[in-house]
């Protein structure tokens, strides 16, 4: 009974991570998206900001400027510290097969399969949740008119 029940979690999980998967040119229009987005939900602080502190176009037209400015310090400290984090990954991802080579020396093949299947559900347990966490966030801004 175990073993079914098990074999039908596998299953379900195998599907919905295949449903998951998008096409890189999929990827390139959600990236697309979500920067429109981010310009209209800007666009729209700024009129709110304006309308409730009642800013003249002077006082836009700073407040913008102070914002691209804000943004090209950002991208420039992302670029900065992009070899740091691919670095500081490629030292995670070698920890872990480390990790995997030693647990693979110590268990059964059976309970290797288990373990690898554990960890993976638990990578989809925790993908889920942050999805559900960032979902429930962005109501959360939207009530607050954030």
């Amino acid at each position: 009974m175990k073993k079914l029940v098990l074999a039908i979690a596998f299953i379900g999980m195998g599907s919905f991570a295949m449903a998951q998967q998008t096409a890189p040119n999929d990827r390139k229009a959600n990236r697309e998206e979500m920067k429109q987005k981010m310009q209209q939900k800007e666009q729209e602080r700024m009129a709110e900001m304006q309308k409730d502190l009642n800013l003249n176009q002077s006082q836009m037209a700073q407040i913008k400027d102070l914002h691209e400015k804000r943004k090209s310090e950002m991208r420039n400290n992302f670029e900065k510290n992009k070899e740091q984090r691919q670095a500081k990954m490629e030292e995670m991802k070698a920890k872990r097969q480390q990790m995997d080579n030693d647990m693979k020396k110590i268990l059964s093949p059976d309970q290797y399969e288990k373990w690898q299947a554990g960890k993976k559900a638990k990578m989809e347990q925790r993908r889920a949740m942050m999805k559900e966490k960032g979902m429930k966030g962005d109501r959360k801004m939207m009530r607050h008119g954030m």
